[in-house]
């Protein structure tokens, strides 16, 4: 989780391709737009960063982006936008596949200054998925460059999802967040969390709310959605995961999961999962 992530270094680097390709570093290529496919067996790679920004796609599997900032959960057919210089990290403890394009900073000047989940429609899916098999070694001109315009021009355009767990920065906070994240079942009251700190409830979620811009509440419901959605997206039934994430009731955790994302679980997962795990949402 994201604690003092400058402090990670490249030994605490783990990842591992599926195919045993070798690691490409971007920021080496000069090729101004160019995407990768690739699947790994799990990841667990240090604080990074790059001079170009990139959109992460998870064409399978799903794949948690970690930073100072805070949380983004990447799901099946979903994405998140990295803008150049944003220190961030990968992790799965399961295989993924990923597809991820990276511009150079003069192509980013329409896209966010900021990371956030944005949902693939189905036009930008398959000219990822086309433009993958070019990798970076196409010709400047012709169809192929045309193709990659037409995608980055579509960028703009992907609308956002709300798959964002903001992290505070007061570190009293950030003790109370990392034992929510431990055990995300617990169902302490912030006043029961305070006695942690040696702060009072009261300071704790004025901060919360100053710092997240969520209440103590609605910062927990957050971080339960997401781990649910974690686990949902491996295949885990709806039931368990609710159970996972302190919901005894399933039907309370549906309602929630539908207000914060507009559908039910196997709605969100509708299309882009085995038929095996898409049973399991539902």
């Amino acid at each position: 989780m994201p604690t003092d992530m400058a402090k990670r270094t490249t030994r605490d680097y783990t990842v591992k391709l599926a195919d045993q390709a070798r690691i490409i570093d971007p920021d080496r290529i000069k090729q101004p737009a160019f995407v990768l496919l690739q699947r790994y067996e799990s990841m667990d790679g240090p604080p990074h960063q790059h001079r170009k920004g990139q959109l992460f796609y998870a064409h399978e599997g799903v794949v948690r982006v970690e930073t100072d900032a805070g949380i983004w959960i990447v799901p099946p057919q979903r994405g998140v936008w990295l803008p150049p210089g944003f220190v961030h990290r990968g992790v799965s403890q399961r295989s993924f596949t990923l597809c991820t394009l990276y511009l150079d900073a003069r192509l980013t000047k329409t896209l966010p200054k900021h990371c956030c989940t944005v949902a693939i429609t189905p036009l930008v899916r398959e000219l990822l998925l086309r433009a993958a098999t070019y990798g970076w070694r196409y010709p400047k001109i012709g169809s192929q460059a045309r193709l990659l315009s037409v995608l980055i021009e579509q960028l703009p355009e992907l609308p956002h999802t709300p798959l964002h767990l903001p992290e505070p920065a007061d570190r009293r906070l950030r003790t109370i967040t990392a034992a929510l994240r431990a055990k995300p079942a617990s169902n302490e009251t912030l006043d029961e969390l305070s006695q942690r700190v040696g702060a009072s409830s009261r300071t704790l979620a004025r901060l919360f709310l100053k710092e997240t811009r969520l209440t103590f509440a609605l910062w927990r419901q957050q971080l339960r959605l997401l781990v649910a959605l974690e686990a949902l997206a491996h295949g885990e039934s709806v039931t368990a995961a609710a159970l996972d994430v302190g919901y005894q009731d399933t039907s309370a955790f549906i309602a929630m999961f539908r207000q914060a994302l507009g559908v039910t679980p196997g709605r969100y997962f509708e299309n882009v999962q085995p038929p095996a795990a898409r049973k399991a949402a539902e």
